[in-house]
C-alpha cells in the first residue's frame, strides 16, 4: 500500500511540473509574442534582387555610444540626443528595386503576421496603387509607447522602420533622416499661439 500511494504521489507531482512547464512556456511565448523588436531577416532574400539595400541596426549600447558624441551645444544634435534617450533600438531595413515586381505580398507577410499581434495598433494605413502604401503600428504599455513600427512600399521599394522603446511622437519627426531613418512625412506639431 505504501508502494502505491508513494508511485501515485510521484504521478502527482510528475503531472504537476509538466503544467507547471507548460503555464512558464505560455508565458514565455507570450512575452516573446509582445516584443516590440520586429523581426526582419526574412526580407535578406531580396537584397540580391535590390539596386540599393540599407540595413541599420543601433541598439541600446551603441544607442548610449553615440548619444555621447552628440552635441549638447547644437540645437538640432540635443534634440537628437534627447529623444534617444532610453530608447532601445532604431532597426531600418530597405530595399529599392531597379523594377517593378521584384518582391510580392507573400514577402511580406512576414512583418505583417508580426504586426497583427494583440500588442500591436495599427494608428495609420495609407494605400494608393500608384504610390504604395504606409502602415504605421504602435505598441502600447499602458499609457507609455514601447514601441513604433512603419511598414512602407511602392511598386518599386520596401522600407521597415521599427523603434524599440518609449517613443514620444510629438518628437519623432526629429528622427527624419537620422539613423537611417527616411523621410516620412510626419508634421511637427507647431507651438500654440498665446493670446
Amino acid at each position: 500500500m505504501k508502494s502505491l500511494s508513494h508511485t501515485l504521489l510521484k504521478l502527482a507531482l510528475l503531472k504537476l511540473a509538466s503544467v507547471a512547464v507548460l503555464v512558464l512556456l505560455g508565458a514565455a511565448a507570450t512575452a516573446v509574442a509582445q516584443n516590440p523588436r520586429i523581426q526582419t531577416s526574412q526580407l535578406d532574400a531580396l537584397a540580391a534582387k535590390a539596386s540599393q539595400t540599407v540595413d541599420v541596426n543601433i541598439d541600446e549600447r551603441l544607442m548610449q555610444l553615440t548619444a555621447r558624441f552628440l552635441s549638447s551645444k547644437d540645437d538640432d544634435e540635443a534634440k537628437v540626443k534627447e529623444l534617444i534617450n532610453g530608447l532601445k533600438g532604431i532597426y531600418v531595413k530597405s530595399f529599392e528595386f531597379e523594377a517593378e515586381g521584384q518582391y510580392t505580398e507573400a514577402d511580406l507577410e512576414g512583418i505583417r503576421s508580426q504586426l497583427r499581434n494583440n500588442a500591436w495598433s495599427r494608428i495609420v494605413g495609407v494605400n494608393s496603387k500608384r504610390e504604395g502604401s504606409v502602415e504605421v503600428y504602435l505598441m502600447q504599455n499602458g499609457n507609455q509607447i514601447s514601441g513604433l513600427a512603419v511598414l512602407a512600399t511602392d511598386p518599386k521599394e520596401i522600407t521597415v522602420v521599427n523603434i524599440v522603446g518609449p517613443v514620444d511622437l510629438d518628437k519623432l519627426s526629429e528622427l527624419e533622416g537620422n539613423f537611417g531613418v527616411p523621410e516620412l512625412g510626419i508634421e511637427r506639431s507647431k507651438p500654440k499661439r498665446k493670446n
